[in-house]
């Protein structure tokens, strides 16, 4: 198995995973977001879990910009906002190996 291949199970997981949390939550809730960021801050640990994901998610944002640009990646914009909206809807764990395979494909093509 090639490293890509791995990066593309693993945005697969990162991405079942927790919306199999979040849509079941959507579903009871709606797309109510000040009950989603009441519910998310409402404890110690909560924030902690929030927090932690906003930070990640901006160093990803970061991570994504340089790094496409410092290899070259044609269709950089593309990938950005693909990473995005997937870090958006389910996660820095489906958002960042999304990058890494498509990082990786781009590497192995070279």
């Amino acid at each position: 198995m090639r490293l890509r291949h791995v990066y593309l199970l693993l945005f697969a997981v990162g991405t079942v995973l927790p919306l199999s949390r979040f849509v079941p939550w959507v579903a009871d809730n709606g797309l109510n977001i000040r009950s989603f960021f009441t519910e998310l801050f409402s404890t110690q640990i909560g924030s902690f879990f929030g927090l932690d994901m906003i930070v990640s998610a901006v160093v990803l944002t970061v991570f994504v910009v340089h790094e496409s640009l410092r290899i070259k990646m044609s269709g950089r914009w593309l990938i950005l906002t693909a990473v995005l909206v997937v870090t958006i809807l389910a996660g820095v764990s489906s958002g960042f190996p999304l990058f890494l395979y498509l990082r990786q494909e781009h590497i192995d093509n070279l």
